[in-house]
């Protein structure tokens, strides 16, 4: 983290102390200020400076003397003392420019970077940057059941920064192992609330997909309009469409949402049960072939105009489907590591087991287990799978409860969570 706060104090990322150095207009600050407080209804310079993230000496008064010089804004009061405290309210002619401005977007809140501050960002948090030891891989993927090799494979694609193929039957832990794989790539980065782009505002913070933690620099003055965030791992599956992966206007707010991929910039891009989206595959992946090979992706704004913007995150695909029946050689080849993962052994079902016991709180007794395999695997020609002991143990749980037994590995309970788990077709 220590090259993290190192960097942003080479991009200047402390708090801007002038307009200048905020990227942005004196025009574009006074009509955020004017819509601040519109909403406000009254609102002192520091209850600005909060909401609009930017500090209240050399820039929002700056653009509070603008707004009193043009008559947009009067004092009308004071809520202690100095000027942050003075309390601002819109005339009848601000109210009249604050309603010009709201036609053309409803935006109030942090205050955008710049495109080319978020590229900067982009550059400087790069998972290219990423270099990652077999004890690092062991450690993020504990206490998963998964061979070795395969964790080597996954410790080689993070250090490639490319994409990954997971695939092979489900049940298995793919989207859980897809899951720890951001922990590899570092531990934090910064998100801007919204950036600007061409005159239009496209919110790229987004709580569902963004967990925000404590800064772990000791400096109080780092620009608020960035945030600092976990590695981002953005989870998708067959509500996935093309139209989501662009640019989405909404024309009664004027605000852009940033797609998905955006939104996993520094992080990781899981598109799970791939193959079963609306979109077809073929289309899907061709959305894809320029950023994996270039690194860079092309959004459209509502005005036609193409933005382009660094495609920095691992991309992970995770299918149940023959990858042969998805995809041809050529987009094979651009996904640079493709990781089968297959059934458990018996001593990793057993491991499993055992694990699954310790945590759902039932004694491990191994003549049960030889029971389960014998009569439940064994007879009827069942495959193992990696997520069968957590489903059949949490459902035996919940026979015991009904029963009012305590839960036991007794063949009894084994045979009646099984036969509710289990289907024949």
């Amino acid at each position: 983290m220590a090259s993290l706060a190192q960097g942003t104090r080479s991009l200047g990322l402390g708090e801007p102390g002038a307009i200048e150095q905020t990227g942005l207009d004196l025009s574009f600050i006074c009509d955020l200020t004017l819509k601040s407080i519109y909403f406000q209804s009254t609102a002192t310079g520091q209850a600005i400076s909060d909401q609009i993230c930017l500090p209240y000496f050399n820039v929002v008064e700056r653009a509070l003397s603008q707004l009193k010089r043009e008559e947009f804004v009067e004092i009308n009061g004071s809520l202690g003392i100095g000027e942050m405290a003075y309390q601002y309210a819109l005339t009848p002619k601000g109210v009249s420019r604050a309603h010009e401005i709201l036609d053309r977007n409803s935006y109030v809140g942090p205050a955008p970077v710049t495109l080319d501050a978020f590229r900067d960002m982009v550059r400087l948090q790069s998972i290219k940057n990423t270099r990652v030891t077999p004890e690092d891989v062991r450690k993020a993927m504990h206490p998963l059941v998964i061979t070795d090799e395969i964790l080597d494979t996954v410790g080689e694609a993070v250090n490639t920064g490319g994409s990954v193929f997971l695939f092979g039957d489900p049940g298995n832990g793919k989207t859980v192992l897809a899951e720890r794989i951001t922990d590899l790539l570092g531990s934090v980065v910064l998100i801007p609330h919204c950036i600007l782009v061409d005159g239009q505002i496209i919110k790229v913070l987004d709580l569902q997909n963004h967990q925000p933690v404590a800064p772990t620099t000791s400096r109080s003055d780092l620009d608020r309009r960035w945030v600092t965030c976990k590695r981002p791992t953005v989870i998708v599956g067959g509500e996935l469409t093309l139209q989501s992966l662009d640019l989405v206007y909404d024309p009664s707010s004027g605000i852009y949402e940033a797609p998905l991929q955006m939104k996993a910039i520094n992080g990781m891009l899981l598109i799970d049960d791939f193959g079963r989206q609306q979109v077809r595959p073929r289309d899907l992946l061709n959305r894809w072939i320029v950023p994996l090979e270039k690194r860079i992706d092309f959004l459209t704004l509502h005005t036609g105009k193409k933005i382009e913007i660094p495609f920095d995150e691992l991309i992970v695909f995770s299918t149940n489907l023959k990858p042969q029946d998805l995809v041809d050689e050529a987009f094979l080849r651009r996904i640079q590591s493709k990781i089968r993962i297959n059934n458990p052994t018996i001593d990793q079902y057993r491991q499993i087991f055992r694990q699954q016991c310790e945590l759902l709180g039932v004694p491990f007794e191994q003549a049960g287990l030889v029971h389960l395999l014998r009569e439940h695997y064994v007879k009827p020609k069942r495959e193992l799978r990696s997520c069968h002991p957590r489903d059949i143990l949490r459902t035996l749980v919940g026979i015991a409860r009904y029963l009012g037994s305590t839960p036991s590995l007794s063949p009894e309970l084994i045979d009646r969570a099984c036969a509710t788990y289990f289907v024949e077709f």
